[in-house]
């Protein structure tokens, strides 16, 4: 059975409003066509992909495994088509995808933003959230966006470039300071962004456990909620310095000095080899690498 590209957008809009209605209205079409698209694509794949269910509808199992892989497709299609053999920042419209964590927007993606802003007034950057699941899976997410921001450490076999370096700090509540002893650091609970194995997402059980066995209460893949996790409790957090530095008086946190390094972050900037030799791609880890070393020399 031939199917067109068509169908595929049509997929993709029926799995993720989960209504026919919702999807036609979301592709600009009329109702009675997005029922022959679904019609057409419950033949092909021999499965309702849509059921009803009470007043609204749900997926069928089928339907649930290829909501992910549709969004992929339509991704690296576009990708496929936006691809050109020169690439003038001052009159495209490009826009380019980047996983990054919480804490890297206000300082890489606002320096990247600005930097993008001055030289290609049209480009637009769309950040996703990096995710631990994102992380197990980057050689997949990878194809489908055009970087993530990771420390060294935790990916390997990608190309990257390096950004700027950052520390893990403490933070405490104002007032509830930890001695910085090992019983006293042993003896609180800990807020820790990202669960291990990830240690180089947040060196839970890396530098710090080697002084203390620690009781990590809560975890969490935010670095920017760790504020309101620990303000006005006896729990301790990690953050990344930059980040945790520019948290207000008002947050109720403080930075808190300790007898040993918690450990360095070389961020960097990671993309696939399909990107390689694109020259959008090429200018866009141009524009990283400089907003990268003007936050290392203290312009971000």
């Amino acid at each position: 059975m031939g199917l067109d590209l068509n169908l595929l957008v049509s997929l993709d809009a029926l799995l993720q409003e989960r209504s026919v209605t919702n999807a036609a209205r979301r592709l600009g079409l009329s109702q009675p066509t997005l029922s022959t698209a679904l019609a057409r694509l419950r033949r092909h794949f021999g499965d309702e992909l849509l059921v009803r269910v009470g007043n609204g509808h749900e997926l069928t199992a089928l339907g649930e495994r290829l909501a992910e892989n549709t969004t992929h497709a339509l991704s690296w299609t576009d990708r496929v088509f936006q691809t050109r053999s020169d690439f003038d920042p001052e009159r495209s419209e490009h826009e380019f995808t980047l996983v990054v964590a919480d804490c890297h927007l206000p300082t890489f993606g606002r320096a990247l933003v600005d930097l993008v802003r001055r030289h290609a007034p049209h480009v637009r950057l769309k950040f996703q959230h990096s995710t631990t699941h994102v992380v197990q899976r980057a050689s997949e997410h990878l194809r489908t966006v055009d970087g993530i921001v990771l420390p060294q450490g935790v990916l390997v076999n990608f190309p990257s470039t390096h950004l700027y370096r950052d520390r893990w700090v403490c933070v405490a509540s104002i007032g509830s300071e930890p001695s910085g002893t090992v019983a006293d650091l042993g003896g609180r609970p800990w807020v820790a962004a990202y669960r291990p194995p990830f240690s180089a997402l947040s060196p839970m059980p890396g530098p710090l456990a080697e002084h203390a066995r620690l009781d990590v209460a809560v975890i969490t893949e935010d670095f920017l909620s760790v504020p309101h996790l620990v303000a006005g409790t006896d729990r301790l957090g990690l953050m990344p310095e930059r980040i945790a530095r520019m948290q207000p008086e008002s947050a109720g946190i403080t930075v808190v000095d300790l007898p040993f390094e918690l450990g360095y972050l070389n961020e960097s900037f990671w993309w696939h080899p399909v990107h390689e030799r694109d020259p959008a791609h090429n200018w866009l880890r141009h524009m990283a690498s400089r907003a990268g070393r003007a936050i290392d020399q203290g312009g971000a």
